[in-house]
């Protein structure tokens, strides 16, 4: 039980590990902030969408 129990503490921290790596690999400082955030522009001319 205890073997079964040590496993799945290790599959649950190389899990989180995984994609720990994938977020933050790429930057150097974490997140961008959100005025560095792409934005796009609007068109005045399109018509409102509907949900």
């Amino acid at each position: 039980m205890t073997l079964l129990l040590l496993e799945a503490l290790g599959a649950m921290v190389l899990l989180i590990f995984i994609v720990w790596w994938t977020m933050f690999s790429g930057r150097k400082k974490g997140e961008l902030p959100d005025e560095a955030a792409p934005t796009r522009p609007q068109d005045d001319d399109a018509p409102p969408k509907r949900d």
